[in-house]
């Protein structure tokens, strides 16, 4: 196995057990707190497909960020 294999794996792991913990903790439910921990990481995997597509296509951010109030 490679280093970044083993790595991803393991922050992986990581990543899964604090978000079913803290679930657990805020649900009492197990069932809950799996679903979530496997949804959340699913969830931000296709926010960072697009942040990381954004990025790459030369987000502006002055322009996103900026407000131009009474513009039409």
């Amino acid at each position: 196995m490679t280093q970044d294999l083993a790595k991803t794996l393991t922050y992986l792991t990581i990543h899964l057990t604090i978000g079913f913990t803290v679930a657990w903790i805020f649900t009492g439910s197990i069932a809950v707190a799996g679903g979530i921990a496997l949804v959340e990481p699913l969830a931000n995997a296709v926010a960072f497909f697009f942040h990381e597509r954004a990025w790459r296509d030369g987000i502006d951010l002055r322009r996103l960020f900026r407000h131009e109030h009474g513009v039409a």
